[in-house]
């Protein structure tokens, strides 16, 4: 047999004899085994003569036993075959890939010869790398899933910037703790006279007049306890006059910020129109837009809610409860509410919103809380179940801890959960069964009381384990 050539890159053992002498036929096979799914006898005509598999998952590969091995293969592996054939570039003597033709599909399979002394036949060991392949789309899919989320996400962001710097009025926003200037757009700076991007980091006092420092700090301590309040008069440094100040307090990643108008007189500064705008701006998301009274009954929704719901139009939801729509009644909602009077804001919770004709829709919901005499929730629901399609679920996906069969709750009928359940308990006692037998298959079965041929069945059926020819002669 081959053991090593002068192009090759393997370092053998060091006393090759002392190691494999003593070696019987079936320690051999387990070697080979132990290399690959299955094997092939090819002779030197290129006919395959006889094989062996290593799972009942490549019992197709008998049907081969007479045939060609060349045509076995599409069209693209016909000169990969040839080549091993015939060694050239010692083809024969690396790892190659060919592709299959099976009744499911192209079987992609990676194969090494074996040349033995004295015999006129070749051994080819095949490795399946269906398994592989399909790790592989799943990861691509995973990332074009993320790509695409990524691409959304910068052109929200482009779109918010272009906006916030065109605005014809002043606006800042700013840290309410620390005062801080996180932005201010090209209409502040020049209000200021000062160079874009001057202002960024700088506190707030030092725009404004000292003499009304301390009733800038009590109005924006107030804006930020209580929301938007009346406009407070100042002067700034910067300009003669006075100007109106006018802050909305919002939360983002657990901090508190302030958005800031000026109204310095020359430029047109929406007061309640303000709030048309965000409606408006509202109105056209693209995901799915609800605010909430303390009840949960709805006040406000979007377009893309009343899409998601599958309802005509979003006045028929005013005054419905959400919790007709989103996830377990009065569970999810009722888990969400508690997370925002600790937290004020959460994201990314997984539920489904149930439309009015009975379907359901997987979703996430980031939400937020505005602390006032009666609150009111803001839930912003983004569909995932296209996300969920793009990624194929693989052969036997099924939930394989407790924690996964709880999230099924409020998504499938108990009837198929309580089946679910029984299939995980099921194979974690198969596993455990095993692991005590040190995976001696007849003895699993007697300990778990079932015969050996409904053993084999069962782990099958789960995608435990391999089954040997020495198995299935236990």
């Amino acid at each position: 047999m081959n053991i090593l050539k002068p192009a090759d890159h393997r370092i053998p053992f060091g006393d090759a004899d002392a190691i494999f002498d003593g070696f019987s036929k079936d320690d051999v096979i387990e070697l080979a085994y132990a290399s690959g799914d299955f094997m092939l006898a090819v002779d030197d005509d290129g006919t395959i003569i006889d094989a062996a598999a290593n799972s009942s998952d490549h019992g197709f590969v008998y049907q081969w036993i007479g045939q060609k091995w060349a045509g076995t293969v599409t069209s693209e592996s016909l000169p990969k075959i040839e080549q091993m054939l015939g060694h050239e570039d010692d083809s024969g003597l690396e790892w190659r890939q060919v592709n299959h033709i099976h009744d499911d599909g192209e079987v992609p399979v990676r194969y090494k010869l074996i040349n033995p002394a004295d015999k006129n036949f070749i051994l080819a060991i095949g490795r399946d790398l269906r398994t592989i392949a399909m790790l592989q789309q799943r990861l691509l899919k995973t990332q074009q899933s993320m790509e695409r989320d990524y691409l959304n996400l910068r052109q929200t962001e482009t779109r918010y910037r272009l906006l916030f710097d065109n605005i014809s009025y002043p606006v800042l926003i700013i840290e309410a703790d620390s005062r801080l200037i996180q932005q201010a757009n090209r209409a502040c700076h020049g209000l200021m006279g000062s160079a874009p991007g001057s202002l960024d980091r700088k506190d707030v006092l030092e725009l404004v007049d000292e003499a009304d420092h301390g009733a800038l700090i009590t109005y924006l301590g107030a804006a930020s306890v209580n929301g938007a309040t009346e406009p407070v008069t100042i002067r700034l440094i910067a300009r003669t006059g006075t100007v109106k100040i006018s802050a909305a307090p919002f939360r983002q990643s657990g901090k508190q910020f302030l958005l800031i108008n000026i109204d310095d007189g020359t430029h047109d500064v929406p007061g309640k129109t303000s709030d048309q705008y965000i409606l408006d701006a509202v109105e056209q998301m693209p995901d799915a837009f609800v605010v909430t009274d303390e009840k949960q009954d709805i006040m406000v929704a979007n377009k893309a809610f009343a899409e998601l719901v599958q309802t005509g139009a979003f006045e028929q939801l005013l005054g419905q409860s959400l919790n007709r729509f989103v996830g377990r009644p009065e569970v999810d909602l009722g888990l969400l509410k508690k997370q925002l009077k600790d937290h004020q804001n959460v994201r990314n919770f997984s539920s489904v919103v149930n439309d009015l004709s009975g379907g359901s829709e997987p979703v996430e919901i980031s939400a937020i809380m505005i602390d006032r005499e009666s609150p009111i929730y803001g839930y912003s629901i983004r569909s995932v179940g296209r996300r969920e399609r793009d990624l194929p679920r693989g052969i036997g996906d099924r939930p394989r801890t407790v924690d996964q069969l709880t999230e099924l709750v409020g998504r499938k009928p108990l009837k198929e959960i309580v089946r679910e359940s029984t299939d995980l308990i099921e194979r974690m006692c198969i596993e455990a069964a095993l692991a005590h037998t040190s995976d001696n298959r007849a003895s699993a079965a007697e300990i778990l009381g079932l015969s050996r041929q409904s053993l084999y069945s069962k782990l099958h059926r789960h995608g435990l384990g391999n089954l040997t020819g020495k198995d299935r002669s236990n």
